[in-house]
């Protein structure tokens, strides 16, 4: 009897622990086969801004007042606050990022001398304020217009060249009415209401309809801005870590493609800045 016993507990012993080993390596297999976490989500507001500087680069300008006055100079610190509640991480502005490394270094030192360039008044004001880093993006990019007024004269599409130019600077005028009458909030969240973001897209596209077989100029027209902002883009992407907030601060026209690409890169989500300027 007790011989038996003792055998009967034994195998019981015996199960015991095979039960153990099998139960230990069904749960390392479960655990090598779940799939690990995502990384946290990029979060990125793309703000399309006018040039508060008046630099004129770009074929039709909107003209700024003095934004170093105090009545704007009050706005924008109004808009700065507003952003702020982002919370950014970092804030990607148009400037190559070896200027940006020189002057936003100086700005946070107190010795960058007064600039109305947006790029300082938004995006460095927004980054000292909420402790987020300075990052330039940008890179210089053709911008073949010659060679699209060029053949739509030779080929009889010279009106179309003028209308579309026509509606681009009624754009302007448009802007410049909003600034003066809303200040820089309004005139901000005008240029970002995504109707009119989709929108001024039209001189690019409308430059499809300008050439003809073997010549395209209208075409690589905008293959030569898509590929500006597609490098743009790219510095934006290889900027990022995962649970960054990223405000992109950039020239209003490149807010369709910026938007864009962040909507579509896997890893970024795209945040619209309607809901963060102020009224």
């Amino acid at each position: 009897m007790g011989r038996f016993n003792l055998g009967q507990k034994g195998v019981a012993m015996r199960l015991a622990v095979g039960l153990s080993l099998a139960a230990g390596l069904s749960l390392t297999s479960w655990a090598a086969a779940a799939p690990k976490a995502a990384p946290a989500p990029v979060e990125v507001m793309v703000v399309g801004t006018f040039h508060m500087s008046n630099p004129g680069q770009d074929l039709n300008n909107v003209k700024a007042d003095d934004v170093l006055a105090p009545k704007r100079q009050a706005e924008i610190a109004a808009v700065t606050a507003a952003l702020a509640r982002f919370k950014p991480t970092k804030v990607a502005v148009e400037w190559p990022a070896e200027i940006v490394a020189e002057r936003w270094a100086g700005y946070q030192a107190g010795t960058l001398p007064a600039s109305r360039n947006e790029v300082v008044q938004l995006g460095f004001r927004l980054a000292k304020a909420t402790g987020a880093q300075a990052v330039g993006v940008d890179v210089d990019g053709d911008f073949p217009f010659e060679a699209v007024q060029a053949y739509a004269e030779a080929h009889g599409q010279a009106g179309l060249i003028a209308a579309a130019m026509t509606q681009a600077q009624a754009e302007v005028v448009a802007e410049e009415a909003v600034l003066a009458r809303s200040g820089v909030a309004g005139v901000l969240r005008y240029v970002n209401d995504p109707a009119k973001v989709a929108e001024g897209q039209g001189f690019y596209r409308s430059m499809l309809r300008v050439g003809g077989g073997a010549q395209q100029p209208g075409a690589e027209l905008l293959t030569a801005w898509y590929r500006r902002n597609a490098l743009i883009c790219a510095n934006i992407v290889q900027q990022a870590r995962p649970g960054d907030r990223i405000v992109v601060l950039f020239g209003s026209g490149h807010a369709f493609f910026l938007k864009q690409c962040a909507a579509e890169t896997p890893g970024l989500r795209l945040v619209e800045p309607t809901a963060y300027l102020p009224r």
